[in-house]
């Protein structure tokens, strides 16, 4: 089964949550039939999501990075909304792009060379 994006596109979007209500809501004291509690043994055992059903891997892994400050403060500034981390990984993604079409563009001169000699 291919993966699928957890992401969702605009015309699929979630409706609105009224935060505010689901704070207010009363909350069970205890657990029940839905939502037991869980063993210490049970709790050691849980495993990641994407570990257990791979095909709601969002793809993407958790990574903890050491960047210059100035990086770091560059690129909050560049974001604006979207969120910094997603343009480091754009930026990323792009420089991986570049790599890979100069190493076809090196090849296929390296091929048209050894044809002309």
């Amino acid at each position: 089964m291919k993966p699928k994006s957890l992401k969702l596109k605009a015309s699929e979007a979630a409706p609105a949550i009224d935060w505010a209500a689901v704070d207010a809501a009363p909350r069970a004291s205890r657990p029940d039939q839905e939502s037991p509690a869980l063993s210490g043994l049970q709790a050691a055992q849980l495993r990641p999501l994407a570990d257990a059903l791979p095909e709601f891997s969002t793809g993407k892994t958790r990574i903890t990075i050491h960047l210059d400050d100035a990086v770091l403060q560059a690129y909050k500034a560049r974001a604006g909304g979207r969120g910094y981390q997603t343009l480091i990984n754009e930026t990323l993604r792009d420089a991986m792009r570049k790599e890979q079409l100069t190493a076809l563009v090196r090849d296929v001169v390296r091929e048209e060379l050894q044809r002309q000699a």
